[in-house]
């Protein structure tokens, strides 16, 4: 699944995870593939569980794209 990075930072600010948002800001690319940059999210301290629930909360299903 891919996402825009920007999109993500605004969920995780808007649920006040700054440390989070600020990892992902400086190590992830602009555009996040969750198959491709799984271990950079682990990294950060979202696996792939916690990713799909934020996304599913943060009202992201028509970014995401397969």
């Amino acid at each position: 699944m891919k996402l825009e990075k920007q999109r993500l930072l605004e969920i995780l600010r808007t649920e006040g995870d700054n440390d989070t948002a600020q990892a992902v800001e400086s190590q992830l690319p602009d555009e996040i593939d969750t198959e491709r940059d799984a271990d950079a999210l682990s990294g950060v301290g979202l696996d792939r569980t916690q990713l799909m629930a934020k996304l599913a909360a943060g009202g992201l299903g028509t970014t995401l794209s397969p």
